[in-house]
């Protein structure tokens, strides 16, 4: 998996909308992500993360505007093991054991990695004989993990990875994937948890209402949104009397804790420790939760995966032989 400055890009969409009926799931994104990022595609339900995904994958195709992987059709780039997907459900049988399934999924492709290598990489080794069935939803979430590796791909796409892991098991994965990213691999992944994406990826793009409205570095990110956040101690806190400040823009309290988000949080302190009894006070910066909040807050109504149309009717998918994978929910990814 070396990387070189005049490889293809590992995914390119340019102009890239999808409809499902009168619904515009995606509008107009243009993105472009070079070999050996990791990515954190981000954004509330209904704003086009795993609508995008399916292009991606190959398992639907854009109305208007093109997807490229490795400079070729995503189908063709799932046929020449070039990318492959840990999705947060379907695919497993509960009746097979651990290393049946893995041994049964490397089947479908003319060469993988040592079925014992992929099992220790995602830490299944000692849960080889155990059935799927028996597994918690981390260690599923792990085989998925596992059978993804095999390809040995250059792409890997990650929808939800460490659901269901514990936080030990989250930082192994997450180990891991840094792991295959400083050896050229491409990494894409969606998640809730926005410390991981804070944590981990080299770049953030934030999704709205199927349209990119930031991308960019954890940083700067958070610095598109304005102001800082005042923490403090304030038995009885009165939120009316912070209201009345000049630039305040949320007040929140919390038992004995009272949050005060504004752009003059210089301001906001004074007035704390002078006109009030609080104390142990603490002045930050604005957190990605917070940017992600202000940046895709008004969002409503479902418009992917998650509930939304594209699994109804209406949808064009593409033809098997066309994406060349088999389709969401079976053993293979």
């Amino acid at each position: 998996m070396a990387g070189g400055a005049t490889e293809p890009l590992a995914v390119e969409l340019r102009n890239v909308h999808k409809h499902f009926g009168p619904v515009e799931a995606v509008r107009g994104i243009d993105l472009a992500i070079s070999p050996g990022e990791i990515v954190a595609y981000l954004g509330p339900n209904g704003a086009g993360k795993t609508t995008t995904i399916d292009m991606v994958l190959g398992l639907s195709r854009p109305t208007l505007g093109s997807v490229r992987v490795f400079g070729m059709a995503p189908g063709a780039a799932v046929r020449h093991g070039l990318v492959s997907a840990v999705l947060q459900n379907g695919g497993l049988l509960k009746d097979l054991t651990v290393a049946e399934t893995v041994e049964y999924t490397s089947l479908l492709f003319p060469r993988t990695r040592p079925m014992e290598e992929v099992m220790e990489r995602a830490g299944l080794s000692d849960l080889a004989s155990r059935r799927v069935g028996r597994c918690s939803g981390g260690e599923q979430q792990r085989l998925r993990f596992a059978m993804a590796l095999l390809p040995d791909p250059e792409l890997l796409i990650l929808d939800e990875p460490t659901q269901g892991m514990d936080v030990e098991g989250r930082r192994d994965f997450w180990a891991a994937i840094r792991q295959d990213a400083s050896l050229g691999r491409t990494i894409v992944f969606a998640t809730h948890y926005l410390e991981e994406a804070d944590a981990y990826a080299d770049r953030i793009v934030l999704l709205r209402r199927g349209e990119i409205v930031a991308d960019g570095t954890a940083a700067q990110v958070k610095a598109m949104v304005s102001g800082r956040t005042v923490r403090a101690t304030w038995p009885g806190a009165d939120p009316s009397r912070l209201g009345r400040l000049p630039g305040v823009e949320g007040i929140e309290v919390r038992g004995d804790t009272v949050i005060v988000r504004a752009e003059d949080t210089d301001g906001v302190a004074r007035y704390l420790l002078t006109e009030t009894e609080a104390h142990d006070l603490e002045i930050t910066a604005r957190g990605l939760e917070e940017a992600f909040v202000a940046l895709t807050g008004d969002e409503h109504g479902a418009a992917e995966g998650d509930g939304g149309p594209e699994r109804g009717a209406g949808e064009e998918r593409a033809h098997p032989e066309e994406r060349g994978v088999p389709a969401r929910g079976e053993v293979a990814r």
